[in-house]
C-alpha cells in the first residue's frame, strides 16, 4: 500500500533542501527543490503540525515522507514537499521534453469532454463546473462530504469497479484512499487531477493514464497568496495548470 508513496519520495534528488513552508486555510506550500509544491490544505484531522518552525532547511526527502503519516495536516505537507521536487518548471520539462508553456492546459474535465461522451465515468472529489458532464455521459460523483446529487466515497466500492473513465482528486495522496481506488479502477482509464497532483511519470507504473496538475511559476505570488489565505486565486497567481498523457513520449527524471 505504501509502494506510491515511496516512488514519490525517491523520485526526490537527495540532496535538495526544504527553503521554505507556507501553511495556509486552503493549501499548504513548500518551497525547495527547484520548486514550489501545493498541497490542498486537510478539511479533516486535527490541524497540527509538530514540527512548525523546523521544516525550513531539512532534507526535502525527509519532509516528503511525512506524506505518509496519518497525521493528516503533516501528510498535505509532505505531499506539497513532493510536488515542490517533481511540479517546477524546469523538471516537468525534464520528464516530459517539453516546455511547460506548449503543455495543454486546459481544465482535465474540459480537455477530455468529447472522450467522456457516451461513457460510464465516476469522479472522485466535487470539482466545480461538473454538472455540464451529466449531459453527455454516465456521471457519478463520489464524495467525502456529499453535496446534493453525490455519492458518499464508500460508495466507491460499487459504483468504480465497471466504469470506463474514473477521475480521482489527488487529495487522495492525503487520506490514503488513492491505492485502493486504483485497484478498484482497474481497467478503467484512470486520471488524476487537481493542483495536489504530482506530474511525474512515475505514477504511469500505478495504471495511472493521465496528470492533470499544477505548475507554478511565479514562487512569491503564489506563496504570498496561500499565505494570505486564497483558495480559488492560485490559479490566477504565477501558476499554470497542465496535463500529461501517459501515451505521450516521456523522460524518466533522474532520481
Amino acid at each position: 500500500m505504501w509502494e506510491i508513496y515511496d516512488a514519490l519520495i525517491e523520485a526526490i534528488p537527495p540532496a535538495a533542501r526544504v527553503e521554505d513552508c507556507v501553511c495556509g486555510l486552503h493549501w499548504f506550500g513548500v518551497r525547495g527543490g527547484g520548486g514550489v509544491g501545493l498541497a490542498m490544505s486537510p478539511g479533516e484531522g486535527i490541524p497540527n503540525l509538530p514540527e512548525a518552525g523546523r521544516y525550513t532547511g531539512m532534507a526535502l526527502r525527509d519532509l516528503a515522507a511525512l506524506s505518509k503519516s496519518w497525521n493528516f495536516a503533516e501528510a498535505a505537507l509532505g505531499l506539497a514537499a513532493i510536488n515542490a521536487a517533481l511540479n517546477g518548471p524546469a523538471a516537468v520539462e525534464l520528464a516530459h521534453g517539453k516546455a511547460v508553456s506548449e503543455l495543454p492546459s486546459a481544465n482535465c474535465f474540459h480537455y477530455l469532454r468529447e472522450e467522456f461522451r457516451g461513457r460510464k465515468v465516476a469522479v472522485v472529489g466535487h470539482f466545480r463546473d461538473l454538472e455540464p458532464l451529466k449531459d453527455i455521459c454516465s456521471l457519478t460523483i463520489l464524495e467525502r462530504k456529499p453535496q446534493a446529487g453525490d455519492l458518499p466515497d464508500p460508495a466507491c466500492e460499487f459504483v468504480i469497479p465497471g466504469q470506463d473513465i474514473v477521475v480521482i482528486t489527488a487529495v487522495t495522496l492525503i487520506n490514503k484512499t488513492l491505492p485502493r481506488l486504483l485497484q478498484l479502477a482497474q481497467g478503467a482509464k484512470i486520471v488524476l487531477t487537481g493542483p495536489t497532483t504530482p506530474l511525474t511519470p512515475v505514477l504511469y507504473d500505478f495504471g495511472i493514464a493521465m496528470l492533470a496538475g499544477l505548475v507554478v511559476q511565479d514562487e512569491a505570488k503564489i506563496l504570498r497568496t496561500i499565505g494570505q489565505g486564497g483558495q480559488h486565486q492560485v490559479f490566477e497567481s504565477g501558476a499554470r495548470m497542465v496535463t500529461l498523457s501517459r501515451s505521450e513520449p516521456l523522460m524518466r527524471m533522474a532520481g
